[in-house]
């Protein structure tokens, strides 16, 4: 098919909505769709068949895949998404160690259990945080903890905020966000970095087995240590995925809001056994919201081999580009693919099987694309989840709306939480934080 423009501006003025454009140009249920994006040939592709072409390393490289404004923005100079091949799998090796081992993962338990009682009982008190603003306090709160680094509550909440920003700006280049994002790069990665030199001059003790430890003595496969700035990208690279799970706890208030049924189930699973974290109903629930909520809607690689998927081929420099929302909710992968049912989860052990699950991206956690956080993940947005049903708050119908054209969205309030039975007319937030300052410096 012959494409004569480029489809770069419709990412922009569709966000969300520009893969179903494209799907328009091939038959129903196809598997790959051509395309023309920054000046480059390519394809669109979806579902497990799509998911296997672009994780295959032997076909599809991530470096210069990736616009340069979000790359640098979201992502950090130099990080492990720009880079392939030996040098990936290295670096990528402490990401795995750091985050995906199940022992890391028991580590952050108990902290997001704290903080999501925190968040609970300032609710039923009167506290009137959304649900997003409430995430991005605990979560980032607690992953700065887990990971080693230093300072007060409120100064990992203030340094979370600002990793929200860059989160929330990076998809935006029109918008102030955008500026905003690029500035709390710089100061993100100036602290980090600091972090990451007191550590190697003994005058900041990080405990082995911590974040803040892997990455300040992470050594390259040359045996050097990265640049004190490199680290600090990269450890940034572990705190700010979890932060951005902020959104999908926003996602997770609408849901909860339009199924209160289990909204109860989940609140009875979360009484019965004494706990927020760990459910198997609230993970479940929180798999759902991951699988039908989006955070990007697709993907980019280029191609360094010729390959065809489904009648549409590529050669090496084409643009191959995964559609995450249109593979997660792809209805040749899933039963009933369009309705919103947890109860597809339940009993699910191995969720990285699902060839068609990728709201974390694809593949293998050490070679593919797949996060090495995404267990972390999980645990932080289903710890959320029960929160969220806990019978002495509700969440509020208005501002759920979600604007599909702007990149990342979530719902317009972030999800309004009251204790039960406020009145409908009390305004006001409880002031949570305090001051400027680094976790660093205090």
């Amino acid at each position: 098919m012959r494409l004569p423009h480029d489809d770069a501006p419709s990412l922009l003025t569709r966000g969300y909505g520009f893969a179903p454009r494209i799907w328009e140009r091939v038959r129903p249920g196809a598997r790959a769709a051509p395309l023309r994006l920054l000046g480059d040939r390519g394809i669109l592709v979806r579902g497990g068949e799509g998911v296997a072409l672009f994780t295959d390393p032997a076909v599809v490289r991530r470096r210069g895949a990736m616009p340069a404004p979000v790359q640098e923005t979201l992502f950090g100079h130099g990080s492990v998404h720009s880079i392939d091949g030996a040098d990936h799998r290295h670096r990528k090796a402490t990401f795995v160690e750091v985050a995906y081992d199940d022992a890391q993962v028991a580590r952050l338990l108990p902290i997001l259990e704290r903080e999501w009682r925190a968040e609970l009982e300032a609710w039923a008190a009167g506290g009137r945080s959304s649900a997003y603003e409430a995430a991005v306090d605990a979560f980032g709160r607690a992953i700065m903890r887990w990971a080693g680094l230093p300072g007060t509550a409120a100064a990992r909440t203030r340094w979370s905020r600002r990793l929200a920003r860059i989160v929330d700006g990076f998809g935006a280049p029109g918008e102030p966000g955008f500026l905003a994002a690029i500035l709390d790069r710089a100061f993100s990665d100036r602290h980090a970095a600091r972090l990451v030199e007191a550590v190697r001059q003994g005058t900041l003790e990080a405990r082995e087995g911590t974040a803040l430890h892997a990455w300040a003595w992470h050594r390259d496969r040359s045996g050097e240590l990265l640049p004190p700035r490199l680290a600090g990208v990269e450890l940034q690279n572990v705190l700010r995925p979890m932060i951005a799970v902020a959104r999908f706890v926003a996602y997770a208030a609408k849901a909860l809001h339009e199924h209160p049924g289990w909204r109860e189930r989940i609140a009875a699973e979360a009484a019965d056994r004494g706990s927020l974290v760990a459910g198997p109903l609230a993970v479940a629930f929180a798999q759902e919201v991951r699988r039908t909520s989006p955070f990007v809607p697709v993907l980019p690689g280029i191609a360094i081999a010729a390959a065809e998927l489904d009648g549409q081929r590529v050669e090496p420099g084409d643009r191959i580009v995964l559609d995450l929302l249109g593979t997660d909710t792809d209805e040749r992968s899933w039963e009933r693919a369009g309705e919103f049912d947890p109860e597809r989860f339940v009993g699910v052990e191995d969720f990285e099987a699902l060839r068609a699950f990728v709201p974390h991206g694809g593949g293998e956690v050490p070679t593919g694309h797949r996060c090495p956080g995404e267990r972390l993940a999980i645990a932080g947005l289903a710890a959320a989840v029960a929160a969220l049903s806990d019978p002495r708050v509700e969440i509020l119908a208005e501002g759920l709306e979600v604007d599909l054209r702007r990149l990342p969205t979530k719902p317009a309030s972030g999800g309004r939480v009251r204790a039960a039975g406020a009145g409908a007319g009390e305004r006001g937030a409880a002031e949570r934080g305090a001051g400027r300052g680094c976790p660093f410096h205090r």
